[in-house]
Order: C-alpha cells, then sequence, then structure tokens
C-alpha cells in the first residue's frame, strides 16, 4: 500500500521506485520554496514582532489543521489517532502538492515557538528547561523530515539549500541551549555560510532578508566563541560588554562578572584628584572595572540609541555600587555624620567619586539625547522631520534638555566632600556657564519664533556672554565641547544683527501709517486699517477678521430723573363753600326706607 513506511518514515523501495517510474512518463514539475521569507512573514504578522510566542504558535496549529484539511491528509478519524507523516509518495504521485512540504516546516516552527515560550517562562520555572529542550529535539525531528523530502528533483537548488540552512540553524539552536558550544557553534557557521553564499547569488531587492539573517548568527557565535576559549580576558572582553547592551544573553551579567573577577584583585585603590583611597567592597572593584570598559565600548558603538543604552546600563551597576558604600557607612557610627571643615574619610570620598561617576555618565547620556534631537532640528527637511517620540523637535525642546543637563551639572557642584574643592568647583562652574550659554541660545531662538526681535537680542547677547567666560576659565574638555563653545560663538554672532535688523525693521514699519511689515500681526479687524497696506493671511480663511458683528459696550448717559419741591410751598384755595352739607335723617326716615314705602322710587 501507498500508505505503509518504514521505521524511518520513509516508503520502501520497490514502491518509491514504482511511484518515480510512473512519474517518468509525465512531465516533472519543480517547485520552490523560500523558507526563510516564508516563515519571516508568518512570524512578523503573527506575534513574533512583540516576542508573543505563545500567539505564534497558535497560528501554526491552525495552519496545519487547515493544511491537512485541504489536502485531504488526516491523522486518523475523530475517535482515534493515527501518525501520518509526509512522505515521497505525496510529492511524487498524481495527487503530487508542493503545499504537502509546508507541514513539516510549519509542525517545526511550531515546535520552535514552544520551545522559546517556554524559555521565556523558565526565568521563574527553571524545571521547564526540561520540556524545552525536549520540543527544540521534536522541531530537529521535523527539519530533518523536512530536508530529506526536498532531497527530490523536483524541488530547485534554492529550496535544498534553504532546507539545508534551516535545519543547520535548528540544531545550532538546540546544542545552544545544551551548552554544546563547540557543535553549536559548528551548526550555526554552516548556516551563516548558506545564508551568505544565497545572499550573494540573489538580486538585491532579495538580499537585505538574508543578510539580516546572517546578522543574527553573530552573537550566538562569538558567546560560543568566548566559551570554547575558557571566557579568558582581552579582545572577548570587548565582546561580551557590546552584547550585554544588546540584551541578547540572560546570563552575560554573571559571565562578565566573573571575567572581570579574575583582574580585580589588581584593582584594590583608585586615585581621583589627587587621593589614593582603598575600595573594598566586592560590587564597587567589578563596578569601577567595567567603567573603565565603558569608554572603549562607546567608541565602537556607532548608533546613539545603543550608546544611550550602554550608560543606562553602567548607571544601573553604579546605583548598586552606591548602595553597597552607603551600607558600609551605615555600620559605621563615625561615618554617619559629615560636618563642613571636619576631613573627608576614605569611605566617604570612595562615596563622593561614586556620585561624581554617576551624574557623569547622566550628563553625558543627556548629552546624546540633546545630540539625537540636533540631528532631526538641524536638518534641513526639519518640517517633514519626525523624532523617536513622535513629534517634531522644536527649539523649546532642545532648552528644556539642557535645563535638565543645567540641574545635573548644580547637583554635581553639592557633591559631599568636594564643596571646599577650589579646582573641582571652578571647572563645574565653568561646565555650568557652556551649558547656560546653549541654553540661552535655544530660548533665542524660540523668541526668533514668536518674532519677539528684542529680547531675543538680549538673550543673544547673555549667551555670547556666558560662552566667552567659559572659554577664558579652566575648561573641563571630559563631554568635548570645546569646539561645539566656539562654534556657537560664531553662531551668536551672525544670528544676533539678524534679530537686531529685524527688530529695526519692525520698528521702522510700524511708524510708516502706508507701508506696515508683511509679517506683523494685528487684532484690528479690516474696517479699523483700511488706510493701510498690510498682507494679512487670515483674510483668507474661513473667519476673516474684517467686522466685528457685535460691537463693544460704551459708557452713555442715563436718562435724569425730575423732583417736585416747589409743590411743597404752593399755597391752594379752600373748597369747603362747594361742599354740600349732609341730610339729617331721623326714625321716621329710617322706618320708611326699611318697609318699603315711602322714598323716592
Amino acid at each position: 500500500m501507498a500508505d505503509e513506511v518504514n521505521n524511518n518514515g520513509n516508503l520502501e523501495k520497490s514502491e518509491n521506485s514504482q511511484g518515480l517510474t510512473n512519474q517518468s512518463a509525465e512531465p516533472i514539475r519543480v517547485f520552490r520554496i523560500e523558507v526563510l521569507h516564508m516563515i519571516k512573514e508568518a512570524q512578523q504578522q503573527h506575534g513574533l514582532r512583540h516576542g508573543d510566542y505563545q500567539r505564534y504558535r497558535g497560528y501554526c496549529s491552525r495552519r496545519i489543521r487547515r493544511l491537512r484539511k485541504a489536502l485531504k491528509f488526516p491523522q486518523g478519524d475523530k475517535r482515534h489517532f493515527k501518525r501520518r507523516d509526509v512522505t515521497f509518495a505525496e510529492l511524487t504521485g498524481k495527487r503530487a502538492d508542493e503545499r504537502f512540504i509546508y507541514i513539516p516546516l510549519i509542525s517545526a516552527e511550531r515546535a520552535w515557538s514552544y520551545a522559546m515560550q517556554l524559555k521565556q517562562e523558565a526565568n521563574t520555572e527553571p524545571r521547564k528547561r526540561f520540556h524545552l529542550i525536549s520540543k527544540l529535539r521534536k522541531a530537529c525531528g521535523y527539519a530533518l523530515q523536512l530536508q530529506e523530502l526536498c532531497t527530490l528533483d523536483i524541488f530547485d537548488a534554492r529550496t535544498k539549500l534553504e532546507c539545508e540552512a534551516y535545519v543547520a540553524w535548528m540544531h545550532g539552536t538546540l546544542h545552544f541551549e545544551l551548552q554544546s558550544w563547540k557543535t553549536a557553534g559548528e551548526h550555526l557557521k554552516r548556516a551563516q555560510v548558506v545564508y551568505e553564499n544565497l545572499a550573494k547569488a540573489l538580486p538585491e531587492d532579495e538580499q537585505e532578508l538574508y543578510k539580516a539573517k546572517v546578522n543574527e548568527f553573530t552573537p550566538n557565535l562569538r558567546y560560543c566563541a568566548y566559551n570554547i576559549s575558557g571566557g579568558t580576558m582581552g579582545g572577548n572582553m570587548d565582546d561580551l560588554l557590546e552584547m550585554r547592551a544588546q540584551g541578547l544573553l540572560e546570563n552575560l551579567d554573571a559571565l562578565v562578572n566573573q571575567t572581570k573577577s579574575e583582574s580585580s584583585d589588581g584593582l584594590q585603590t583608585i586615585e581621583w584628584r589627587g587621593r589614593k583611597v582603598t575600595v573594598r567592597p566586592e560590587k564597587v572593584r567589578l563596578f569601577l572595572l567595567s567603567a573603565q570598559e565603558l569608554d572603549k565600548s562607546l567608541e565602537k558603538t556607532t548608533k546613539i540609541d545603543a550608546k544611550i543604552e550602554l550608560i543606562e546600563r553602567t548607571l544601573m551597576d553604579c546605583k548598586d555600587a552606591i548602595q553597597s558604600v552607603k551600607d558600609e557607612i551605615k555600620q559605621d557610627p563615625k561615618l554617619r555624620s559629615l560636618t563642613t571643615g571636619q576631613p573627608v574619610s576614605g569611605v566617604q570620598y570612595l562615596l563622593a567619586y561614586l556620585s561624581y561617576i554617576r551624574l557623569n555618565r547622566t550628563l553625558q547620556r543627556n548629552l546624546c539625547l540633546v545630540e539625537q534631537a540636533k540631528a532631526n532640528f538641524d536638518d534641513p527637511n526639519q518640517k517633514s522631520q519626525i523624532a523617536l517620540d513622535g513629534k517634531r523637535v522644536r527649539s523649546q525642546d532642545l532648552a528644556r534638555l539642557y535645563e535638565i543637563i543645567l540641574q545635573n551639572v548644580s547637583e554635581m557642584q553639592q557633591i559631599l566632600g568636594m564643596e571646599d574643592h577650589t579646582t573641582y568647583q571652578c571647572e563645574i562652574e565653568n561646565l555650568a556657564l557652556t551649558f547656560k550659554a546653549f541654553r540661552c541660545y535655544y530660548i533665542a531662538l524660540t523668541l526668533i519664533d514668536m518674532k519677539k526681535w528684542k529680547e531675543a537680542v538680549a538673550l543673544y547677547e547673555r549667551a555670547s556672554k556666558y560662552a566667552t567666560e567659559a572659554l577664558k576659565g579652566p575648561f573641563c574638555d571630559n563631554f568635548k565641547m570645546l569646539d561645539d563653545l566656539e562654534k556657537l560663538v560664531i553662531t551668536i554672532d551672525g544670528c544676533k544683527f539678524s534679530a537686531h535688523a529685524y527688530s529695526v525693521l519692525e520698528n521702522d514699519n510700524y511708524d510708516d501709517p502706508i507701508f506696515t511689515s508683511k509679517s506683523q500681526k494685528s487684532s484690528k479687524p479690516l474696517f479699523e486699517r483700511l488706510s493701510q497696506y498690510k498682507e494679512d493671511q487670515s483674510l483668507f480663511t474661513k473667519n476673516p477678521n474684517v467686522f466685528k458683528l457685535t460691537p463693544e459696550m460704551e459708557a452713555i448717559p442715563c436718562k435724569p430723573l425730575f423732583f417736585d419741591l416747589a409743590l411743597n410751598y404752593v399755597e391752594l384755595p379752600s373748597l369747603e363753600e362747594k361742599l354740600q352739607a349732609p341730610d339729617k335723617k331721623g326714625i321716621s326716615g329710617f322706618v320708611k326706607g326699611f318697609l318699603g314705602w315711602g322714598g323716592n322710587k
């Protein structure tokens, strides 16, 4: 029967040869399966863009079910399960369909995604690593089945190479988790070489995906080489620190500390500002070693985001080192209080040095943010340039960044134990003048946008004053601000004269009743300034300022009230003579009226 298979999942030789003989009579169809393109597209659309491996695993399960239903290739019925793997018969017979090859490929992806999901959960539940290894072995089994099926002549050379690279990558991932560094390195290197050759053979528009996949192998290969070499100190240290900034490996911090501990014994004392201090806490020694390597890593890194990530990780380590020194100070009652004029102890001086490093690296991080903002601010297409947070970079944004930097400089001046250090205070004060000059410059640009020319000229003058004083003082070039400061002085001179010219032009045009400045805005309606020529763009909008339909309220005189005071002094004639005396009626009159007779009718 065509459905019977041997233990290896292949058809018997007689049946296989019979299928090939029947196919020879028909024209051979050649299939092409772009494995990498297909799985990358599926991963990006179904969860892996956000690292959701569970969602991608569910998608793979649903797609396998749809494929088996469409190809009428179920595994048993509703009550009984009977495993059916894809064999040569489904690809070479009359019902040959390229979709059969998708079943082992998607099955391997499903097992791999389940393993990556377990890897995320293994951080809190270490027992899940055993399940992880089991799923990776299953994925490798499906990948080998895929490679075996692709050996047929119905698949082109590109499909065979992609399957070979996919199998090598899956086996490299398995041995990487098993910590078999040599075997993992061999498989990953094989996959990298295959993808490199594919990228060279393909057109330019298809090379980007394969080059990106080649770059994904680099960190794991370097990590395997590091473990094979025994974790020796040297060139691998820089690689580890750079990999740490990218967050590629979970246990990289432990390896970095293990590598540094070999040479930490030599770092027993540090010298800062002419004074040597003994370093006792182990965390502080390890941090100082990593701080020495940070500058080298920053020089190798070209992207600003990577530099910021490196500095932020160093700041986290610095925070732990400072806390360890503070804990040591709390244990000694003599070191808890430090008054002015009292000599600074060695531990307190070490705390001051660590605080200086923290503020110094924070200032360096903020300068990277300024550089990132300036890249968008100085672009000629600034109106269409959008910053990383989705907003346009404006001059007030840069002024706000320099305000934050000045706060950091102010904290550097207030470091405990350095208040009386004259040289240190002069350098920090000069550094503050430098950043004040930049802040005033960008505030002046903000005022220029608001057409406040006089205020802008005043701020340009102040920025020029700060910059000139900073250049004369003891300049601390740790942040390489000297060249930028000299360029700022030249820029301020040109901007200052330009703003002054606009200010004079505005005054002249304001005095002229006929010709006014085109850029000057007025709140008066059009009927009040008919004698003035002015191009007001607001007149072309839906709500032009032509006439105020509701007139303004004005004060008017109220209606007078008249009081007739003379009437009180007028003597009126007497009217008693004209009044008749009332009739006098007796009892008879009353009776007549009561009985109804008598009287006038």
